[in-house]
């Protein structure tokens, strides 16, 4: 892991917007993946172009939106397993040479004529799953490169690098396209993953140390959905990011129909609306900071909504060029603080350790929802016409925007740094990693009086140990001594507990105190280690370790 620059440190107050291009390493990589996605964007408009010129379905040119997307959905959370425990830099270096070399095939079918639906969706398939992939790794390196004062900054700007990209790469895209064709335009994305591998090259990236307690691929999966499932910040985000994105999916599934059929269009003004949204992106970055001084979150989320809805619906009665990058100016503005803000709250209540696999779960709502919504919305189309699933689709923006904005986004401001205040448990003798499941169990004596504002704390808690490695948790109390309580969970083995121990956060260091303060015996709570053992009868019985204070 790289340690950023200490002579840079700042407070959080006093960061800018633009204070990680600072840093060395954050901007040569940041450079680097604007000029690579300039090249993913110009092969997209040349796959999305080339598939108009074989068929006039609307379902074809959304079945090749999909499958663009659809391998996000499907492969996300593998890729941010492996970006938790590979190491980051040689991964993401594997990943752009697969992904030239895609790109390498989709020319060499140009040039020779080899053309055709089925080769055009194979292999933006395979583009797609070079790019779920690489998507939860690039973003979980970004806490690498900067301090967290500066890490919503970094978020922001990446951000503003992906709609720089989108301005530049389709308009580029589509005047290649039209003056040299499809075979040059895809060479030339190969050329930017030459530059992307060069820059991941030349970092010099820490290789952290080995404590025993590295997570294996089928572990670690669980334990990342286990945090996602037991986060109610993640849950709520997952659930706003899907109502919205099934929606404004419409736009970009029927846009080059939009550009061909209704506006009356060619690639060059398909690939200039494309760059209209990523100029209207690039607005709506600079003009965030100010919004936010005025908005809460929240509403800025429900403006946005409401800002794309009103797009979608007159992108349905667009008929001129001008009126279309009208719409896909503000459609860029409404989609900068939508996709900004969702990311950097989602960056802000995820701890480093699952960071990797918490993304890769909301890249495959957000992609999952595109996917599908694409799909539909190409099927609806094909069924009511283009303008009639556009003027739709808004219209349930707006129903999605009002729904979701009863139900309030989490703040991402806790200190999730991990606190390594939990003592080491006591054992009599060295314990296999792999022996499990372990059971831990946690003696309280609680006054009657206090029982109510106990449990409500220790209901906060047990979020904390589910999030954390417990999959199952509860509490019981003494038949013959009610004022003793025994909060229990399990965890599936010594290695993920010791993990448990490590994974505890600061802002949930506070929480065990809050309940510990209800404790009332002369001794802190004890807190015991059983662990299962193995023997010849039908049921594992549990044997007990040594007691130790909590």
């Amino acid at each position: 892991m790289t340690t950023p620059d200490p002579t840079l440190k700042q407070d959080a107050e006093t960061v800018g917007a633009f204070t990680p291009l600072r840093r060395r390493l954050f901007a040569m990589l940041w450079i680097a993946t604007v000029v690579g996605n300039i090249g993913t964007f110009m092969r997209d408009v040349a796959s999305a172009w080339l598939v108009t010129e074989i068929s006039s379905s609307p379902a074809a040119v959304a079945l090749v939106q999909a499958a663009g997307s659809l391998p996000i959905f499907l492969l996300a959370i593998p890729a941010g397993v492996l970006s938790d425990i590979l190491d980051r830099r040689r991964f993401l270096i594997c990943v752009q040479a697969a992904l030239a070399l895609v790109s390498t095939a989709l020319a060499i079918i140009a040039v020779t004529g080899q053309v055709s639906v089925a080769s055009l969706v194979a292999l933006t398939f395979l583009g797609g799953a070079g790019a779920a992939m690489a998507m939860p790794t690039w973003q979980a390196i970004t806490p690498e490169l900067v301090p967290r004062p500066e890490l919503r900054s970094a978020v922001a700007l990446n951000s503003l690098g992906f709609n720089i990209s989108r301005a530049l790469g389709p308009a580029l895209g589509g005047a290649i396209l039209a003056a040299l064709g499809a075979p040059a335009t895809y060479v030339l994305d190969v050329a930017t993953y030459v530059l992307v591998i060069a820059a991941l090259w030349s970092w010099r990236r820490e290789t952290a140390a080995d404590d025993g307690l590295r997570e294996r691929f089928g572990g670690a999966l669980r334990a990342g959905l286990r945090y996602a499932r037991a986060s109610t910040g993640v849950r709520r985000l997952l659930g706003r990011a899907a109502l919205f994105f099934a929606f404004a999916s419409a736009v970009w599934a029927l846009l080059p129909i939009i550009v061909r059929h209704q506006i009356g269009g060619g690639p060059g003004l398909y690939g200039a609306m494309l760059g209209a949204v990523g100029a209207g992106a690039i607005m709506g970055a600079l003009l965030l900071p100010a919004v936010r001084h005025r908005l809460s979150q929240d509403r800025l989320v429900l403006g946005a909504s409401l800002m794309t809805a009103f797009a979608t619906a007159l992108l349905a009665i667009a008929k001129t060029p001008a009126a279309g990058m009208a719409v896909t100016f503000l459609l860029g503005v409404a989609w900068i603080a939508i996709l900004t803000t969702l990311n950097a709250t989602m960056q802000g209540i995820l701890p480093n350790w699952t960071r990797g696999r918490g993304l890769a779960v909301y890249l495959t709502v957000f992609n999952g929802a595109m996917a599908a919504g694409s799909l539909l919305w190409g099927v609806f189309a094909q069924a009511a016409g283009s303008a009639i699933a556009l003027a739709t689709a808004g219209a349930g923006l707006v129903l999605a925007a009002l729904f979701a904005h009863r139900s309030e986004l989490p703040s991402g401001d806790r200190d999730l740094t991990p606190s390594m205040h939990w003592p080491e448990p006591a054992m009599s003798e060295p314990i296999g990693n792999d022996r499990g499941p372990v059971l831990v169990t946690v003696t309280y004596r609680v006054e009657p009086a206090d029982r109510g504002a106990f449990m409500a704390a220790l209901a906060r808690l047990a979020e904390e140990r589910r999030r954390d490695g417990a999959f199952s948790w509860g509490i019981t109390e003494d038949a013959g001594d009610p004022e003793q309580l025994v909060e229990w969970f399990f965890i599936e083995s010594w290695a993920e507990h010791m993990r448990q121990h490590q994974r505890v956060s600061r802002h949930d260091a506070g929480l065990q105190a809050n309940v510990q303060r209800f404790h009332r015996g002369e001794d802190p709570p004890v807190v015991r280690h059983f662990i299962a053992i193995e023997t010849h009868a039908e049921a594992s019985m549990p044997t007990s370790s040594a007691e130790k204070p909590a």
